[in-house]
């Protein structure tokens, strides 16, 4: 039986080796590319990203696949966001006073955490809506691993969330219809993270 094939987006940002790794692991057949064609025909499309929204965006821009990532949405096609790459696919993202428009796929605004110790940076468990697809059959004492400042803290109307605590509620997790996103690091999360990308791969094929 064929793998389900992934389309890993190279547009400039992200853990791109041991993305490919994990996503291998876990059971895909995966296409690291910035070919939009490959982005548009692959079974899953994943799109990872680090450091600032702006520059995320601004390689998002530039490569064209916030279009793929639109159409892939409303086609019914799968897309899976990875820490900034979770945070572009909602309306707009606001770092240092600078305002930053974003794919769009979600409602909502991305922010700096209001905590103590900023960047919010370990291992912590996560409250999923029952019905997440991403955490079927996985334990909720399981921990993952996030590394971020900013984050999406009001859940998308008709969406279903992991919620998070770092002196408030942030959104860790979120799934509509096709596309779903993690600001934690699945890559990263060890056999926690393992079993979400199994989950989100099985859901491909």
């Amino acid at each position: 039986m064929a793998k389900p094939s992934v389309a890993l987006f190279d547009y400039g940002s992200g853990n791109l080796r041991s993305a490919f790794r994990a996503l291998e692991r876990a059971g895909a057949d995966v296409e690291l590319t910035s070919d939009l064609d490959a982005a548009r025909r692959a079974d899953g499309l994943f799109v990872p990203g680090v450091g600032a929204y702006a520059a995320c965006m601004e390689g998002i821009l530039k490569h064209g696949v916030d279009t793929v990532i639109r159409e892939r949405a409303a086609a019914g096609a799968p897309v899976l966001g990875v820490c900034v790459g979770e945070q572009v696919l909602f309306e707009e993202g606001v770092e240092h006073g600078v305002q930053t428009r974003g794919v769009g796929v979600f409602e909502g605004r991305v922010e700096l955490l209001e905590a103590q110790r900023i960047p919010h940076m370990g291992w912590n468990t996560v409250e999923a809506d029952a019905g997440m697809r991403l955490f079927a059959g996985i334990d909720p004492a399981e921990r993952f691993y996030f590394v971020h400042s900013y984050a999406a803290k009001t859940v998308p109307p008709g969406a279903l969330a992991a919620m998070c605590t770092h002196d408030e509620p942030f959104i860790a997790a979120v799934e509509r219809g096709p596309v779903a996103a993690t600001q934690f690091h699945p890559e990263k999360s060890g056999d926690a993270g393992y079993a979400l990308l199994s989950n989100w791969i099985k859901g491909l094929s």
